[in-house]
């Protein structure tokens, strides 16, 4: 699913392709129920399936970005911090994701997901599974069970992260 029918996965797999925005992504999880999601996006695909609900919570992620080393922070606004363990360079195309980055030479003391469960345990983490190198994708349920707390929520903070990389941020209504 993509807002462009030029994207890759548009060109890639036309019959399994449906054109539609990340808005639209609660409808596409409960009509399809779909065992993976690959979140391939520019933005935070998950924090984007509620923005017609929720705005930015950016006092929530003044108090997260206390609990994050400065010196894995990419990025700070909108309600959201980009993290990565490689914050500088460019990752390799179909990387395997080892303890130690083939790039920075940095051996990772934990995986960027508990990383970002550590500045904030209330945080709904959505791990990001690699499931080949360069291959990474959240479970179905976990994005169903996600978007279900969301419904009646006045607040809610959200993280997708892999081992290396993760963005979260903080909503509220």
């Amino acid at each position: 699913m993509d807002p462009s029918d030029a994207c890759v996965a548009a060109i890639k797999f036309k019959e399994k392709f449906v054109r539609a925005e990340a808005k639209d992504l609660e409808k596409f999880v409960r009509k399809f129920d779909p065992e993976w999601i690959f979140p391939t996006a520019p933005v935070h695909v998950a924090a984007e399936a509620l923005k017609d609900k929720f705005r930015p919570w950016n006092e929530k992620i003044n108090e997260i970005l206390s609990g994050i080393p400065a010196k894995v922070v990419v990025s700070v606004g909108r309600g959201s911090i980009a993290v990565s363990y490689n914050r500088d360079e460019i990752c390799l195309e179909n990387c395997s994701s080892p303890e130690t980055c083939p790039v920075t030479k940095l051996k990772r003391p934990c995986p960027m997901y508990a990383l970002l469960r550590f500045a904030c345990p209330e945080a709904k983490i959505l791990i990001s599974h690699q499931l080949s190198p360069g291959i990474g994708a959240i479970k179905g349920k976990d994005f169903a069970s996600f978007l279900e707390e969301a419904k009646n929520a006045k607040k809610i903070v959200v993280a997708t992260a892999c081992s290396c990389h993760g963005v979260i941020t903080a909503l509220k209504s």
